[in-house]
């Protein structure tokens, strides 16, 4: 489990944009945000995804950059990138099962019957400092619920506006 204060491990994967992401090159103002999402087959990351797409200028202006991950393959990704409303939110696919737990992500398998892939990631969302360290975590093992962008925004601005630390550093 990463701690928040602590290096995050590298995250590097295809963009659907025929491009690669690598988080140690990003170079934010305040934050990255990682958004891990199940993949192609969760109705609710189709539903967040829009929502951030919404939020995409908002989460700019704060000097925040943003990444979509799921462990989908590329032909999933693809068609999340063709058809889900995920307007300029970059979307990183084939995230290893192995990468997935480095980020204390929680794992599940397929329901039989289901279009779900083999075996999937449940999602996270994370806010990384550009030293590379984590400030924010939020992992799920069930898709419900997720952090609301509006929220997670008015956070955002308190924590700039007052250089909030980060917490829960003794975990």
């Amino acid at each position: 489990m990463i701690k928040p204060g602590d290096k995050v491990p590298a995250l590097n994967l295809p963009l659907t944009i025929d491009a690669e992401y690598d988080l140690s090159k990003q170079t934010p103002n305040n934050f990255t945000l990682i958004v891990f999402y199940r993949g192609k087959h969760c109705p609710i990351c189709k539903n967040q995804l829009k929502s951030l797409a919404g939020k995409l200028d908002e989460f700019t202006k704060r000097g925040i950059n943003t990444v979509a991950v799921s462990m989908d393959s590329k032909e999933r990704a693809m068609v999340v990138d063709s058809e889900w409303e995920s307007g300029d939110v970059p979307l990183a696919y084939s995230m290893s099962e192995d990468t997935a737990r480095e980020w204390g992500l929680y794992i599940s398998k397929k329901r039989e019957g289901s279009d779900e892939p083999d075996v999937f990631s449940e999602p996270g969302m994370f806010l990384v400092r550009p030293d590379g360290t984590l400030y924010y975590a939020s992992t799920q093992n069930a898709p419900f619920a997720r952090p609301p962008f509006d929220e997670l925004l008015q956070g955002i601005d308190y924590i700039l506006k007052n250089d909030y630390p980060t917490r829960g550093t003794l975990t």
